[in-house]
């Protein structure tokens, strides 16, 4: 199953936290958005992401790594189609603030993770980035059913 998903990310208190190459960096209190796709199993990877005990192999894994952090929900699509970018760009006009050059090194967007003050707009901003692209979107408890 291949698809493109949101990371909807709770950071409950301000952390600095050292990035891999990128270095440390100042997260404030909110919600975060990380775009990602998986053109090879969709399931491993949000189930990766979901783990706590992992590898630190990608930018997001450092962030989900700090306590203060915690993955409340995930929006996501089925679909062969690389949205992974467009949908970044989308939310990228949504958010408050991004993160430069995270999860984006193996393309030329400017981030792929977002910052919002709230919960409520961080979800509509994934969710009508994939209503804007056409495509049906679910979320951590359509994950569970079809995991």
């Amino acid at each position: 199953m291949k698809g493109t998903y949101c990371l909807i990310i709770e950071q409950k208190e301000k952390s600095t936290i050292k990035i891999g190459a990128l270095g440390k960096i100042e997260f404030r209190k909110g919600y975060y958005i990380y775009v990602g796709s998986a053109m090879n199993s969709l399931v491993s990877r949000i189930k990766r992401h979901l783990k706590d005990d992992k590898k630190l192999h990608w930018h997001i894994d450092y962030l989900l790594k700090d306590k203060n952090s915690k993955i409340v929900d995930v929006i996501f699509t089925i679909s062969s189609k690389n949205i992974e970018c467009k949908l970044s760009q989308y939310i990228n006009n949504q958010a408050d603030n991004h993160i430069d050059s995270f999860g984006s090194s193996d393309c030329n967007c400017i981030s792929h993770l977002y910052y919002f003050k709230n919960i409520n707009e961080a979800k509509q901003s994934s969710i009508k980035g994939y209503e804007n692209l056409n495509l049906d979107h679910y979320n951590l408890e359509d994950f569970k059913e079809i995991n």
